[in-house]
């Protein structure tokens, strides 16, 4: 496989820094061989080989691999570590909490070095309150990326549309077994309408189509095997109606309750019925039940396309046509789906208050965090808006939270059930043609992350 030297360069910079956490050594890389780099500013272009066409462009998917292996390797590492001989949970050999920060700004800056544009990221851990930037904030231009900046936080937008749906469950208004023909009759066949519930559309086992965004993408394209065309329809702007066309037009994947399988289309519908319930849109839902308490207060729901303020625009690799940047991405593309922004500090917080029953009862949050299911092999454990990974630290504990992988943006959001552990990211570019040699590992920085709060 080639790797340019680059590459190379950052997974010994992140083997050195994985050394100051873990004071065990890792076994060294294959030799690599140079590729060139970009002609602009930001990430080298990832090297040739063999990728998917546009319309098979799945970001969670692809996003959902990486996370695997991060948690894998972080696990492997740890495993490592406690063999050499007993320890107090917490306790990082060999490594001051200088050397730690030391090394978790060597890995913010190692990701982007292996060919990242952007990254934010933050730590927060007892003995551990980090936050980090590296890169920049946008293609082509000079201005670098900062802890304070804002990003499209993508599905991380699912816990907080989850929240407001608990919410409503909370005030008596729905129970988890409410329909959307009950909210929303008439806006699915009736046959499935009257079947699928909230509690399936919020734990993704309702069996609504699971691709409906890349459906709606290729039926913009002249070309469904052109990268020219689609970047052009990403930057097209979409609506609600746009959405309930393309799922009402793609089958059902299952009946309702009997798998599961990730569906932006389930989130969708959930976000129009609480439109629908309350008499408010979701901008103004989310600002008032789930930002200001929770204390979010950079996160917002944009409608439109166009950012303000400190902002990391997304970028995506797309084949041929290499680096594009998202700057006229419009939102809606996701809607309820994932169209929240919000810094690093802003999720880190909408864990905190959810997961200490600020926003909803404890119960409520139990029953959140209770899994309905698997997806995507098996690693991910999904609740109700909330999903749990294993804990790379202890046996038998978990992490929880949400990702979020959009077509220019992924983010990560995990945290212990007590709130003393959180790791937040966000990064500007995404390669989504699922090419052999992906544009970075995010491994370079998600797993010294991890690593950090052990």
């Amino acid at each position: 496989m080639i790797r340019s030297v680059k590459m190379l360069r950052s997974r010994r910079g992140a083997r050195a820094l994985a050394g100051a956490l873990l004071a065990v050594t890792v076994p060294a890389a294959g030799v690599a061989v140079a590729a060139p780099a970009s002609s602009v500013p930001g990430p080298d272009r990832p090297a040739a080989g063999s990728v998917a066409g546009p319309v098979d462009a799945d970001p969670q998917d692809l996003l959902a691999v990486e996370l695997d292996e991060a948690v894998t390797d972080a696990k492997r590492i740890q495993d490592a570590r406690n063999a050499t001989g007993p320890r107090t949970r917490g306790a990082r050999p060999g490594a001051s909490s200088a050397e730690v920060t030391e090394a978790l700004d060597d890995a913010v800056a190692a990701v982007v070095e292996d060919g990242a544009l952007g990254a934010t990221a933050r730590v927060e851990a007892p003995g551990v309150d980090w936050a980090g930037a590296a890169g920049l904030r946008e293609l082509g231009q000079a201005r670098r990326a900062t802890t304070h900046d804002r990003f499209r936080v993508a599905s991380n937008t699912k816990t907080m549309i989850a929240t407001l749906a608990m919410q409503e469950v909370e005030r008596g208004a729905w129970t988890l077994d409410t329909t959307v023909q009950e909210v929303l009759p008439g806006v699915l066949p009736a046959e499935v309408g009257r079947v699928v519930t909230i509690e399936q559309l919020m734990s993704h086992r309702s069996g609504a189509p699971s691709r409906h965004v890349q459906q709606m993408i290729a039926d913009r394209m002249a070309d469904p095997e052109s990268w020219s065309d689609f970047v052009d329809a990403l930057e097209q702007r979409y609506t609600i109606s746009d959405h309930l066309a393309t799922i009402n037009a793609l089958p059902w994947e299952f009946e309702p309750g009997t798998d599961g399988s990730y569906s932006n289309a389930g989130y969708v519908l959930l976000g129009l019925m609480l439109e629908e319930q309350t008499g408010w849109p979701l901008d103004t839902l989310l600002r008032f039940r789930v930002f200001l308490p929770a204390g979010m207060w950079h996160a917002s729901y944009p409608t439109e396309p166009g950012v303000r303020g400190p902002f990391m625009v997304g970028t995506v690799y797309a084949g041929d046509v290499g680096w594009w940047s998202l700057d006229e991405f419009d939102p809606m593309m996701f809607a309820a789906a994932g169209a929240a922004t919000g810094t690093t500090r802003d999720l880190n917080r909408l864990n905190e208050a959810l997961f200490s029953g600020r926003l909803v009862a404890p119960d409520t949050v139990e029953d959140m965090l209770t899994p309905r299911g698997t997806l995507f092999g098996g690693t991910i454990e999904y609740g109700l808006g909330v999903y749990r990974v294993p804990d790379p630290c202890a046996e038998g504990e978990y992490l929880y939270g949400h990702d979020g992988g959009a077509f220019g943006t992924v983010s990560v959001n995990w945290s212990s059930l007590d709130g003393e552990r959180q790791i937040t990211l966000g990064v500007n570019a995404r390669d989504v043609t699922g090419g052999e040699t992906p544009a970075y590992d995010l491994g370079e920085l998600l797993t010294p992350m991890l690593l950090a709060t052990c």
